[in-house]
């Protein structure tokens, strides 16, 4: 073998093994992204599920109306939403929630629909699950609507711990005086066949005091628009939307867009003299959360 012939074999051999480093380097990096995308994607799982899932805060409003009679000063409401028990929330989260709500003193509670997730509770569940709602207290009253996952099921559980269910109705809420503000409870949108005559029927009384504070309650915040088209409330509290359950930071905005809850999914809107709250609920109703924690709301609403 020539001279030439030896350093082209040696340049041969020096190629395949430059080559065979370089395959290696590609392959540790392909086994390192896999890796790493494996860990991220655990973690990922881990924290939309169970981390931003269970971490439950609070979302204090201060709101200020002149319409609040004098004796409303200072009304303190308790507001929580779709608790889908038995999902991500379970009872020791009930046990949270009632627990935060009455280290608040509220006035007033209010639910605004889509309670169980499990449909199949038993009859030890159910108890259990009214004890913790019957222990939530308020000094004025107990309040709920059904959201269109509620069974009549949903509706004895309520009526049991001491909450007024209203179904296209009012209530008169009275403190101190005879001056009173009016609650109104509308029916789920997608369940049932509204009738908002019904609901706000105070209104056509022609004797009826238009001054009147009034609070709206409702599961889907689209049914709004139905009511602003001849009604009018100074509040509106509602839920169902979860406030798009995947929320891009600094931006506001929501990922996850539903029925019911397309033209109102943010945590607040102000439209002319309504003020809107929409609750980010409290469970899920596919497991997962990311920058979007459960919360219950807590309004402090005075007259000056």
């Amino acid at each position: 073998m020539t001279r030439e012939e030896l350093n082209d074999e040696i340049s041969k051999e020096l190629m395949k093994e430059q080559k065979k480093e370089v395959r290696g380097k590609i392959i540790k990096k392909i086994i390192k992204g896999i890796f790493l995308f494996t860990i991220f994607s655990f973690l990922f799982f881990a924290y939309t599920t169970y981390v931003s899932t269970s971490l439950i805060r609070v979302n204090e409003y201060r709101i200020q109306s002149e319409k609040l009679p004098k004796s409303f000063n200072g009304l303190k409401i308790i507001h929580f939403s779709d608790t889908h028990l038995g999902s991500s929330f379970q009872l020791e989260d009930l046990k949270k929630v009632r627990k935060l709500s009455n280290e608040r003193k509220p006035d007033i509670i209010v639910f605004t629909g889509d309670f169980i997730y499990k449909k199949n509770l038993t009859q030890k569940e159910i108890e259990k699950i009214t004890k913790e709602l019957k222990k939530m207290k308020a000094s004025i009253g107990k309040y709920a609507i059904l959201g269109d996952e509620d069974t009549e099921k949903v509706s004895t559980i309520f009526n049991q711990s001491d909450f007024t269910i209203l179904r296209n109705e009012y209530d008169f809420l009275y403190k101190e005086k005879d001056n009173p503000i009016l609650l109104i409870g509308l029916s789920s949108l997608l369940k049932n066949k509204q009738d908002i005559t019904s609901a706000y029927q105070y209104f056509e009384d022609p004797t009826h005091n238009s001054n009147i504070y009034t609070i709206s309650i409702l599961h889907e915040p689209d049914l709004i628009k139905n009511v602003q088209s001849s009604y009018h409330s100074d509040l509106y509290l509602a839920g169902h939307s979860h406030n798009g359950q995947i929320r891009i930071p600094f931006l506001n905005i929501g990922l996850i867009s539903q029925n019911g809850a397309k033209t109102y999914n943010q945590p607040f809107y102000q439209e002319k003299d309504s003020k809107i709250y929409i609750s980010s609920g409290l469970g899920t109703k596919n497991g997962f959360r990311l920058f979007c924690r459960p919360s219950i709301n807590f309004y402090r609403i005075s007259n000056s």
